[in-house]
C-alpha cells in the first residue's frame, strides 16, 4: 500500500512551509470611441465588484478549508476594487485521497482540504490605451497558505471564475520545516509544473510557456488563447457592422497587445506597423 505523505513523513511540531499562488489574467477588447471605453470600464466595473470579488474568494476559502476571520473590501473611484480575507484553520469537511498529487483542484461544489494560517487577496486593474482603441481590465488574485496542503487547488475554480484572454500563474514554497530527526524539509509535495494543477480541457485551449526555478521551489507558467475571434472582443456590436480592412486593423491591434501581455515586453514599431499605423 501507498503511504500518504503525512504518514511518510513525521514531523517536529507543526507544518510551517508557506505557499503562495499568485494568479493574474487579463481581458482584452477593442474600444473605438471613448463612450465605449467608458462604457466598457462601467461594465467591468460592475461584473468585479467588490462584492462579487468577496463571493470569488470566500469560494476559495471553502475549496482549501479555511475559516474566514476577516474580510476587508473596497470599490474604488473612477474604477477599480480590492478584497482581502484573512483566514484560519477551518473544520475538514473531506480531505481527497489525492491531494497530494498534482491535479487539478477542484470547483467550488467540491469540499475541502485543510491548512494553517492564511490571507486571500485579490486587486482590479481596469486600464486603456491614451490614444483610445485598445482597453484591458487585470485582476491579481493571491493566495497564501501555510500547512500542508497547497493553493494551487484553488486554481481550477479562479480560472473558471473570470473570462481571460491571458493569465500568469506563479507559485512558490517558502521556508522549511523539520522531521523528528531535525532534517529540513524544503518542500512536502510533488510539483514540476503549475501546468499539471490545471485541467485538460483548459490546456487544450492555451498556448503556454513555463519558467522554473526547480531548486528554489518557484514555478511561473503563462497562458495566452488560441483561437481568436474578433467578435469576443467587441464591445456591443459584431465584426459584420464593420469593413475588411477595418477588421483586418483592428485584429493586428488585439493581437499586437495580447503577445506584448503575453512575452511581457513591448514590440518593435515595424511588427506594430505592419498591418496599418497603431
Amino acid at each position: 500500500m501507498k503511504l500518504s505523505q503525512e504518514k511518510r513523513i513525521q514531523l517536529h511540531e507543526f507544518n510551517n512551509l508557506t505557499k503562495s499562488l499568485s494568479f493574474n489574467m487579463y481581458d482584452i477588447c477593442y474600444t473605438k470611441s471613448k463612450e465605449e471605453r467608458e462604457a466598457y470600464i462601467e461594465y467591468i466595473d460592475e461584473q468585479y465588484n467588490a462584492e462579487r470579488l468577496t463571493k470569488i474568494l470566500t469560494n476559495v476559502a471553502d475549496i482549501i478549508g479555511a475559516h474566514v476571520l476577516n474580510i476587508a473590501k473596497q470599490d474604488y473611484v473612477p474604477q477599480g476594487a480590492s478584497v482581502t480575507i484573512l483566514v484560519s484553520e477551518g473544520p475538514i469537511v473531506e480531505v481527497p485521497t489525492d491531494h497530494f498529487d498534482e491535479s487539478p483542484g477542484p470547483l467550488p461544489s467540491i469540499a475541502t482540504l485543510q491548512l494553517d494560517k492564511s490571507h486571500i487577496t485579490v486587486h482590479t486593474y481596469p486600464e486603456y490605451h491614451p490614444h483610445e482603441g485598445i482597453s484591458t481590465f487585470r485582476a491579481d488574485i493571491d493566495v497564501s497558505t501555510c500547512g500542508e496542503i497547497s493553493p494551487l487547488k484553488a486554481l481550477n475554480y479562479l480560472i473558471h471564475s473570470f473570462d481571460t484572454d491571458i493569465m500568469t500563474m506563479d507559485y512558490r514554497v517558502r521556508g522549511f520545516t523539520r522531521d523528528v530527526d531535525g532534517h529540513k524539509l524544503f518542500i512536502d509535495h510533488d510539483i514540476n509544473s503549475i501546468q499539471n494543477f490545471i485541467p485538460e480541457e483548459i490546456k487544450e485551449e492555451y498556448d503556454m510557456i513555463d519558467v522554473n526555478v526547480y531548486p528554489q521551489n518557484i514555478f511561473h507558467t503563462k497562458c495566452k488563447l488560441k483561437d481568436f475571434d474578433l467578435n469576443n472582443y467587441l464591445f456591443g456590436y459584431k465584426k459584420d457592422k464593420l469593413g475588411d480592412e477595418e477588421i483586418k486593423d483592428i485584429t493586428h491591434r488585439l493581437k499586437i497587445e495580447m503577445d506584448e501581455i503575453f512575452y511581457g515586453k513591448n514590440l518593435p514599431p515595424n511588427i506594430k506597423n505592419k498591418q496599418g499605423k497603431l
